[in-house]
């Protein structure tokens, strides 16, 4: 009779007990998927030296692509005094501004009437500075740094004469010293696109020729002009008879930049504007905070222009009639630290991807969900004070580095987003002691679901609205 040595059995028993007890609900629980996180990486440097210095106007042309540097506005705004009152604010205008998006939800469900009166155009948080990153273009021959938003769709700058503007960096546009401009009349198919780019109806009349609009932000904000054609240049590529918003009255927390760069869905987008350039597709890496970090946005589909060091997963877009200039998706499902969280919200409707909400919604249940796993795995700290809309927080200031669990957001079409590292805590003291989980619920299971920009830094986010998908891959996002 063979006789079997017992000594190799034990690991293998004691591995196959630990595999019965993580078996629950008919699913294996694989703990202890997590990344180390350095609790200095989420600090926010001081910008150095003038603010003028991280206004870039670094581009390219390659493969038929245009890449426009992207830079985080904080690190163009000068010195801030204090970071810690600078971080609490922006989160409480952030809740601002999705309460404000859910309402304009609201007012869309009584009808178009309606939605024309609605003081909350579809905008995403332009008029309370929550907006983050810019990239510099260049209209009539003129470098103008705007802000990048793909829940806005018309462009517009500050132009002369002006008869109200906010401070700003670079020098207002002259159309009178451009030979190129050229003013957009009324009772044209260029004027009557203002009210599917702008949610506001073009202002026209018997003694007014020119197309006048104008795009009230609820706060008080807004920025009144005309329309007008113009060349524009992204990077090397030139975009003639460019439409965009000419501002001479114009009030609002729009950070020392020229105006805003409309990346939505309706025709008076730059991406419908430029599609025979660049076939209606574009990419963003957003950059991380760190000093000097920067990123890129991409006008064009050439993948073998990305850097990611993970593969693309793709999910479909889907429609949304009461937000249609936004970028919708459906959310299957999340995971902590490799657990499959169970929520019942995850096939009701879908959720917004949007570059100027910072902090991800999720539906009360989901985000129930969420932070019960993320807890069970993420024990031990001491806890501190929640802050605004998030309460989930921890007093990290003993900690030099902390492990944390991954998060991962699942799409239809088997597409995830692997939230990086940095985009999983919010800091709301510079001394980490009130760190909080960068999540956030929302009012009630029907309210819009949103991807912020937090959760997609350090991934490279491709649109293809032609094909009317959007794919995922992790990036460390720099200007190359």
């Amino acid at each position: 009779m063979m006789v079997l040595d017992s000594k190799p059995l034990f690991p293998l028993m004691f591995s196959l007990i630990l595999l019965y007890l993580s078996i629950s609900n008919g699913r294996v629980h694989c703990y202890g998927e997590k990344k180390a996180f350095s609790l200095q990486r989420l600090q926010w440097n001081q910008p150095s030296g003038h603010a003028l210095s991280c206004l870039s106007g670094k581009s390219r042309r390659e493969n038929g692509a245009t890449i426009l540097e992207m830079k985080h506005r904080d690190y163009c705004s000068g010195k801030i005094v204090d970071w810690s009152k600078k971080l609490q604010k922006r989160l409480i205008l952030d809740n601002f501004h999705v309460q404000l998006l859910q309402s304009r939800k609201g007012n869309m469900a009584f009808g178009a009437e309606v939605a024309m009166k609605a003081r909350m155009p579809l905008t995403s948080g332009i008029n309370l500075h929550t907006l983050n990153y810019i990239v510099t273009i260049e209209l009539g021959g003129r470098n103008m740094t705007v802000i990048v938003d793909t829940g806005s769709d018309l462009t517009w700058v500050q132009c002369q004469p002006c008869k109200s503007c906010y401070n700003q960096k670079e020098s207002l546009f002259n159309p009178s010293a451009s030979h190129s401009y050229q003013s957009v009349l009324c009772n044209t198919s260029a004027c009557r696109s203002l009210h599917y780019g702008s949610w506001n109806s073009p202002l026209c009349g018997t003694k007014q020729p020119i197309c006048n609009y104008v795009v009230n932000y609820g706060d008080g904000s807004y920025t009144r002009g005309e329309l007008a054609r113009e060349h524009l240049s992204l990077g090397k590529t030139p975009v003639k008879d460019f439409l965009f918003g000419c501002g001479r009255d114009n009030k609002g927390l729009f950070g020392g930049a020229s105006g805003i760069m409309g990346l939505g869905r309706s025709t008076l987008s730059v991406i419908s504007q430029s599609s025979a350039l660049f076939g209606g597709v574009f990419s963003y890496c957003l950059p991380s905070t760190e000093a000097g970090a920067s990123g890129s946005l991409v006008m064009g589909g050439d993948s073998s222009l990305f850097k990611n060091f993970t593969p693309f997963s793709y999910t479909k877009m889907v429609p949304n009639p009461q937000l249609s200039n936004f970028y919708f998706l459906n959310l299957t499902g999340i995971s902590v630290g490799g657990v499959a969280v169970q929520a019942p919200s995850f096939a009701k409707g879908g959720v917004l991807i949007d570059s100027g909400t910072i902090i991800t919604r999720l539906a009360p249940s989901v985000y129930k969900a969420v932070k019960a796993e993320f807890l069970k795995q993420f024990s031990g700290f001491p806890p501190a004070p929640g802050f605004s809309i998030l309460d989930t927080c921890f007093n990290l200031g003993g900690y030099e580095e902390v492990d944390i669990p991954t998060l991962e957001l699942h799409f239809e079409g088997n597409a995830k987003l692997n939230v990086d590292v940095t985009g999983m805590f919010y800091l709301v003291k510079t001394d980490a002691s009130q760190v909080c989980l960068a999540l956030a619920s929302l009012s009630n299971e029907d309210e819009i679901g949103i991807v912020g920009n937090y959760q997609q830094k350090n991934q490279r986010i491709i649109y293809d609205t032609k094909q009317s998908k959007l794919g995922f891959a992790g990036e460390t996002c720099r200007f190359r």
